[in-house]
């Protein structure tokens, strides 16, 4: 059986959500500390995916998911560009997502390049969104049917529009999550390489480009705001007695990204460049 590693921090509170999307998916998930996993860097080696959960992070000081990114960044980089370059599915979602644009896996080498010797500078980041408000609700998104990530395939092809405005909704919960690019042409190249993979279908907190998600350029690293652990089961849906049996027969899309990860991990990943 496929082995996932979440990573927790003091303040994390989706670990065991996460661990339970990946169980439902079909792998074996395993919670470790980040200090456990300073000390030996050498464990991730060890797995086939890897999770970073929601929550606040350190409480979040300094600011959203910085303290836990410095860790991975000094400690624990070599091991991580080890796991990109076999093709390890990485996700993060919310905080998660804040600590992966912070370490430099997101959103990549954007040029076609090998992932560096050290943590790269960060290029893109999740800031206060444009209200300053925390938002705490559901949101609709559309997806890039072009984007090579591996954790979304299949999801943009649900039988009707009806269908999607119907199930295409993942809950939000956070006060930094306004995506933007240091620069335009950092922008322009998360376009052209259909690195951007979720869009708000309100863009309720002002990211650039409606940008709910991105992706490496392999596709395996995946960084998301929205909460997909959090929508493992049809009663979640805000309105889920009103659903069809038609739409409820499936898995929703919250499972369904895990179980694509576990999927993709279960076959050979693309050679890095």
């Amino acid at each position: 059986m496929l082995k996932a590693l979440v990573l927790r921090a003091p303040g994390t509170n989706c670990d065991q959500e996460m661990c339970r999307a990946f169980r439902l998916a079909g792998a074996a998930a395993d919670l470790i500390h980040i200090e456990r996993l300073c000390e030996r860097p050498d464990l991730l080696d060890d797995f086939d995916l890897v999770g970073f959960p929601g929550g606040f992070s350190y409480g979040d000081d300094i600011a959203s998911g910085r303290l836990f990114a410095l860790k991975l960044r000094e400690r624990v980089y070599p091991a991580l560009r080890r796991a990109a370059e076999r093709g390890c599915p990485m996700i993060g979602a919310c905080n998660g997502f804040q600590v992966l644009v912070q370490a430099g896996l997101l959103p990549g080498p954007l040029d076609g390049s090998p992932w560096p010797a050290t943590a790269p500078l960060q290029t893109v980041a999740l800031t206060d969104n444009q209200d300053a408000k925390f938002h705490d609700r559901w949101v609709g998104f559309t997806l890039d049917a072009e984007s090579p990530c591996i954790w979304t395939r299949g999801l943009s092809d649900d039988s009707d529009e009806e269908t999607r405005r119907q199930t295409h909704l993942l809950p939000v919960a956070h006060g930094e999550g306004r995506f933007v690019a240091a620069t335009p042409p950092v922008m322009a190249a998360l376009e052209r390489n259909r690195q951007v993979v979720m869009r708000y279908a309100d863009n309720y907190n002002g990211s650039h480009g409606a940008v709910a998600g991105i992706c490496d350029a392999s596709g395996r690293v995946f960084g998301l705001m929205p909460h997909p652990e959090r929508y493992l089961d049809w009663t979640r849906h805000p309105a889920w007695t009103r659903l069809t049996p038609q739409v409820r027969k499936g898995e929703t899309p919250g499972l369904r990204m895990f179980r694509n990860a576990v999927a993709a991990a279960s076959s050979p990943a693309v050679p890095a460049a």
